[in-house]
């Protein structure tokens, strides 16, 4: 195991945050890329931590961990993720959301429009929006799990499968070059029908999720119009996203130039 000081602050930063950008280390860390990198390096050939694209994380968080702990990893990212999207809303559209840390986020963003109409399964999103704003907020039903609030299993797939909107926004749980994956047979499903049922089908992820493998298989990129994310994907996923026509929305103009940095 690793002893020094900066290797410590890592795993410090690991543990309250759950999964970090490098950049983001070496900015936390006051340290170049080039430093962090070679300080990462023992922490992975150790298994303290594992390195995903372009970022780390503890071994723990590599399936998903309980709803309130995903709220807190990569949280600015995510919420710069949720306005990008939500400045794409109009006053009165129509929007179906499934549960999802960046889903909750963009409901926050969202306080602000009006006579918004929401479809959705997470009670999360459903208390935000419900009652302000002359919002209309419709919530589908079914068991509700007890980490996230929300519903699922074929009732709830069957009532949002009545509705035709705007945009259907769904989180993921791994985004890499052969489609969109998450962990959870019954998400996956669930986010499945969420997407075809909108004019405009948004995925948004931060950029830890690129690269990895999850579970099953939520649909293929030619199924989605965009992807919102912080920073550009590695080169083979991007190249299947162009080929499939998905657009790219990044959250941020300023991290284009960061992102390359990243992913090389």
């Amino acid at each position: 195991m690793a002893t020094s000081k900066r290797h410590r602050d890592i795993l410090r930063l690991l543990e309250r945050d759950g999964t970090v950008a490098i950049a983001d280390l070496a900015r936390r860390l006051n340290v170049s890329l080039e430093t962090v990198r070679r300080d990462v390096k023992p922490l992975v050939g150790d298994g303290s931590v594992i390195k995903i694209h372009g970022a780390v994380c503890l071994p723990s968080v590599v399936g998903e961990a309980p709803f309130e702990k995903r709220m807190r990893e990569n949280s600015e990212a995510k919420k710069d993720i949720a306005g990008a999207v939500a400045r794409s809303i109009r006053d009165g559209d129509s929007i179906m959301m499934d549960t999802g840390t960046t889903t909750s986020f963009l409901a926050r963003e969202l306080l602000g429009h009006r006579r918004l109409t929401v479809v959705t399964n997470s009670s999360d999103i459903a208390r935000t929006l419900a009652t302000v704003n002359g919002n209309k907020v419709y919530m589908a039903g079914g068991e509700l799990r007890s980490d996230n609030g929300a519903a699922f299993g074929a009732t709830a797939i069957e009532f949002v499968s009545r509705f035709s909107v705007t945009h259907a926004v769904i989180s993921t749980g791994a985004v890499n070059i052969d489609g969109v994956w998450d962990y959870d047979l019954e998400e996956a499903e669930f986010a499945r029908m969420v997407v075809s049922r909108g004019k405009r089908g948004v995925v948004v992820t931060d950029h830890s999720k690129f690269g990895r493998q999850g579970l099953v298989k939520v649909c293929d990129f030619p199924r989605v119009t965009e992807l919102a994310t912080d920073f550009a994907p590695p080169e083979d996923i991007a190249r299947v996203l162009e080929a499939a026509g998905v657009e790219l929305m990044l959250s941020s103009v300023s991290q284009r130039g960061a992102a390359a940095e990243v992913i090389s």
